[in-house]
């Protein structure tokens, strides 16, 4: 049966036994399987071969600004904590020069048809240095008429007119950093913000011409109850943003350093926890929001929820989008996706400038992906993306047997299938409404790399 894909189910059993730690795939192979034999000759390789036959399709383009004022405690992003202004302004001229070797393998008349800056806190930078930025990125890649461009928020860093000023230099999609309205989650994360800052971020946003405004929300945080996050959802919904992404904390401290500053016991247990997240999707799917997948909800007539609804929802390192393009990937630790593979930029703002000031492009590692890579990350996708996968259209994409080239998966998604997870038909594989939440463990099914209980602890929980 073809269920809408906005259909969602909560079955707290299912819940309980499935909510094993696993990948977010944001990419097929995941990063941890990058390697440093790929370089900055095997990515100049496949810039080149856009170009053959004379015709390029426009880029995504991604860049990475790392900087922070303060240090959020629950934060796992690659971020640099600074009040020193002057590091932003050196690294601008370090992005302009990457820029520069990527248009030499490039050639003329690449543009750009999606443009991200997330971080760290993009609106760190001074006004002129983002404008600087912008005509940088403008000189050497232009922007397509209708270019989605988007940017990471922190309204704690947004002076009155600030979003105004984004919306001049062509910015139309925002995402705001709410997490949690309650002054004691604030408070136990090291990120007190009043509502009052996020609201004046929004209605400047909306009188500014933005497409789209996004919250993120995170569930699972320290001094987090049921209570207080119900009524953070109150005035999230009376906000009423464009899109929503509903994050489970998940707390790694062996990975990151700054969760060591959040005391255990300050956590919610796991069953108040999934208490949290049932209110959450209750709430946010009874005021009119669409479930779009794993924790992402948009208003009927966003754009994410109308490619879902129409089979032309995609997955890439931004999460969900509605473009499927090449992406380039500027800054550092910054990934980007060229034909067939993937490659990530140095970790280490010291590493990064060093291969910039020898003329290097600052790749750290990447890969190439098989044949098996890719259809298995077509299959993924369209799980992720869809909640079905054409049996038929795997096949003749990829000339493959489906049932005998992945007989051993189709024997562990016979198990899923008796929980009600899942439903086998002939020509498909569909995700029902009580696995819609789960996903992420029916994708693991399909993942090569994931054959030891040991290496799925570097990875945060499916709930």
């Amino acid at each position: 049966m073809n269920y809408p894909a906005n259909t969602l189910v909560i079955d707290p059993m299912l819940i309980r036994k499935y909510d094993v730690a696993g990948p977010r795939y944001t990419s097929y192979p995941t990063a941890d399987r990058f390697v440093e034999a790929f370089g900055e000759r095997q990515l100049a390789q496949w810039l080149e071969k856009r170009n053959i036959g004379g015709f390029s399709q426009p880029l995504s383009v991604y860049v990475h600004l790392p900087f922070c004022e303060s240090i959020c405690y629950y934060c796992g992003c690659n971020k640099i904590v600074t009040r020193d202004h002057r590091k932003s302004a050196k690294y601008i001229n370090y992005l302009e020069k990457e820029m520069a070797l990527l248009g030499e393998r490039l050639g003329a008349g690449t543009t750009i048809g999606e443009l991200h800056w997330g971080g760290g806190t993009p609106n760190f930078l001074a006004r002129e240095e983002t404008r600087t930025l912008m005509a940088a990125l403008d000189a050497r890649l232009p922007r397509q008429p209708g270019a989605q461009c988007s940017i990471e928020i922190d309204p704690r860093r947004a002076a009155a007119g600030d979003v105004a000023f984004l919306a001049s230099l062509g910015f139309n999609r925002v995402s705001i950093g709410v997490q949690d309205f309650d002054p004691a989650v604030q408070r136990a994360v090291h990120r007190v913000q009043d509502e009052a800052l996020v609201r004046r971020a929004v209605e400047e946003a909306r009188a500014s011409g933005f497409r789209s405004v996004n919250f993120d929300l995170i569930y699972g945080l320290p001094r987090q109850t049921l209570d207080s996050f119900d009524r953070t959802l109150e005035r999230v919904l009376e906000l009423a943003p464009d899109r929503i992404a509903l994050y489970s904390y998940a707390h790694l401290p062996r990975l990151f350093k700054p969760q060591r500053r959040i005391a255990q016991a300050d956590l919610p247990s796991a069953e108040a926890k999934l208490q949290i997240m049932t209110l959450a999707i209750g709430r946010l799917t009874r005021a009119g929001y669409l479930y779009i997948g794993m924790d992402h909800f948009a208003r009927p007539d966003d754009e994410l929820a109308y490619a879902q609804a129409h089979g032309q929802l995609k997955r890439s390192f931004q999460g969900y989008c509605t473009q499927q393009s090449d992406l380039l990937a500027l800054g550092v630790s910054a990934i980007g996706q060229i034909g067939p593979t993937y490659y990530q930029n140095a970790k280490r703002l010291d590493d990064y400038y060093a291969a910039l000031d020898a003329g290097r492009l600052p790749v750290a590692r990447g890969v190439e992906l098989t044949a098996d890579d890719l259809v298995r990350r077509a299959v993924i996708h369209a799980l992720l993306c869809h909640f079905r996968v054409s049996i038929e259209s795997i096949e003749l994409a990829y000339l493959i047997d489906f049932r005998r080239y992945f007989a051993p998966e189709m024997g562990e998604l016979q198990a899923l299938a008796a929980e009600g997870l899942v439903e086998l038909t002939p020509d498909w594989i569909e995700v029902k409404p009580r696995g819609r939440l789960l996903v992420r463990a029916v994708c693991m099914v399909f993942d090569r790399y994931l054959r030891e209980r040991a290496e799925r602890e570097r990875y945060s929980r499916v709930i």
